[in-house]
């Protein structure tokens, strides 16, 4: 007997399930702090050139006066942030001017911010959009390394060291001496974040049927929207940005009860051979589910079987598979892409930063919640092709409102962050659907990879303003509709069976009564001795 066959005695979303799920709703929950908090922490404060070269020539000036000899000043009568006139010896008349000397000079009454307890500011302003990107290449390097260990060592078991590497070193970049420092210990922050989103999404899928899966993943994460919504209520109450990377970051290391209370995979189990803990775990599940299962059921279990799965060469060689995974690579590009770009520059669309990202965090949620329905009424292809193409003409359309009009941008900002988002929850559940059973992990790899590197380039885009503001949305808006016009060139995979191999065959719909009557009357035995209940799992 397979697993999967004895997953529908025990429940495949019963009481144990939904528990699961909640527990890993808690690690979602806190990773926006990470990845969007420095948004908070490198705000734009006021600044100038430190005049206190003037200071020591022994003139006895007041404040204005000394601003008035060494600071240049703008047309509308601000002081030059970046400026500074250039000393001439045993003279105090000043024409040239020069880049800061001897640092800046920030309000006094402002607590410290990253930008100015490490001078991110003028010639150094693009270290932040620099190191969020490194923050992102840590992910990258997360998912090389983690995803194949989680399969070593299991993914419970990767989830608590994940979860004790975010929680310690996120700590630990509130004590940084320096910005050099932050980065690094936020590189590994961004590797332990890779390491619990791959876990848990493993995790997940073991456990909970195959119908019910897509559920579960958009479950977890609507809890990474709210969790988006509460850091604006952290980052508004704690502007300290060293206190904020400590109080944001301990509760990971506060889950360390999840030793006691988080299961194992009892599918892993099965994989490494580890039979009677397998059985011990499927005990507790049924348990938990009110459900019971008898040992002459646990012995007919069979140590599972991982199908060998193809290679790179294999999605290449035909031409539908080549077709889809390019279409899929970019799909996801630009979905990280985009998504990041604009949840990152929540401080300039002209309102409240900490009431923007609240509203950001809060409609995700119905947003993602939405796909649930929306994907069985409209079917994958629509709704992932309608999700980028509303965002990118809201991207293109941002541009052109003056600035004059800051509540018309954000709420075009909002729907579109709405938009984003369920359009990642789309990917997730129609990446998983479209490419063939022996090539499916590797396409989710290169997909995977896809994504992060998008997230690597969203902070950088940001830095062609410079060039000219418009850029950045005309961009990014962009490539958002160029990838929901290529969603169009996707098959749909709405009530239709998994593909297992990698021939090009024609759609065959599976109704509900037939998934039914394969739960009631037992698994249905397919080519190659697979079970229809395990391939087949496109219904909520």
């Amino acid at each position: 007997m397979e697993f999967g066959d004895l997953l529908k005695v025990i429940g495949e979303f019963g009481r144990f399930q939904k528990l699961l799920v909640f527990l890993l709703c808690f690690p979602n929950f806190l990773t926006p702090f990470h990845m969007f908090g420095q948004v908070f922490i490198v705000m734009d404060t006021p600044h100038y050139c430190n005049p206190g070269w003037i200071r020591k020539l022994g003139l006895n000036l007041t404040k204005e006066q000394e601003l008035n000899l060494t600071i240049p000043r703008k047309p509308d009568g601000s002081l030059e942030e970046c400026r500074m006139f250039t000393p001439v010896q045993g003279s105090l008349q000043f024409n040239a001017t020069e880049k800061c000397r001897d640092g800046w000079v920030y309000p006094e009454e402002q607590p410290p911010t990253l930008l100015t307890e490490f001078n991110l500011v003028c010639e150094r302003e693009n270290l932040n959009s620099i190191s969020q990107s490194i923050l992102m290449a840590g992910v990258l390097v997360g998912a090389l390394v983690f995803g194949p260990l989680s399969d070593r060592i299991g993914s419970r078991n990767m989830i608590l060291f994940t979860l004790l590497l975010m929680g310690s070193f996120g700590v630990g970049t509130g004590f940084a001496p320096n910005l050099y420092v932050f980065i690094a210990l936020r590189f590994v922050v961004g590797s332990a974040f890779a390491g619990i989103s791959i876990s848990m999404a493993a995790l997940s899928s073991e456990w909970v049927g195959a119908s019910y899966r897509p559920l579960a993943m958009i479950v977890t994460h609507c809890c990474n929207g709210l969790g988006q919504a509460a850091l604006a209520g952290l980052a508004y109450g704690i502007r300290d940005w060293r206190l904020y990377q400590v109080i944001g970051s301990a509760p990971a290391l506060f889950l360390f009860f999840y030793i006691w209370i988080l299961p194992s995979s009892a599918r892993w189990l099965l994989t490494r051979g580890k039979m009677e803990e397998a059985k011990k775990m499927i005990r507790r599940a049924a348990s938990i589910n009110q459900r019971s299962v008898s040992e002459e059921l646990l012995n007919q279990l069979a140590p599972e079987k991982k199908a060998k799965s193809g290679n790179i060469l294999d999605l290449f060689r035909k031409a539908h598979l080549r077709k889809l995974i390019l279409i899929m690579a970019w799909v996801w590009f630009v979905d990280s892409l985009v998504y990041y770009g604009v949840s990152l520059q929540v401080g300039d669309f002209g309102l409240d930063i900490y009431m923007t990202q609240l509203v950001f965090g809060a409609v995700e949620i119905p947003a993602r919640a939405s796909c649930i329905f929306l994907l069985e009424w409209m079917g994958r292809k629509k709704c992932q092709a309608g999700w980028l193409l509303l965002s990118g003409v809201i991207c293109l359309i941002i541009p052109t409102i003056p600035k004059t009009f800051p509540v018309a941008v954000t709420v075009l900002a909002v729907i579109g962050k709405a938009a984003l988002s369920a359009s990642f929850s789309t990917t997730y559940v129609f990446s998983a659907e479209v490419f063939p059973t022996v090539v499916r992990q590797t396409s989710l790899g290169l997909c995977s990879m896809s994504s992060r590197i998008g997230g690597i380039l969203a902070p950088l885009v940001s830095l062609l303003d410079e060039v000219h503001p418009a850029i950045p949305m005309v961009l990014l808006g962009a490539m958002a509709l160029a990838g929901g016009i290529l969603c169009f060139f996707l098959p749909e995979t709405r009530n239709r069976d998994l593909q297992d191999d990698t021939a090009v065959s024609l759609p065959s719909h599976q109704s509900k009564k037939s998934v039914h009557s394969s739960v009631e009357n037992g698994p249905v035995e397919e080519k190659g001795g697979n079970w229809s209940a395990e391939t087949t799992s496109t219904y909520f």
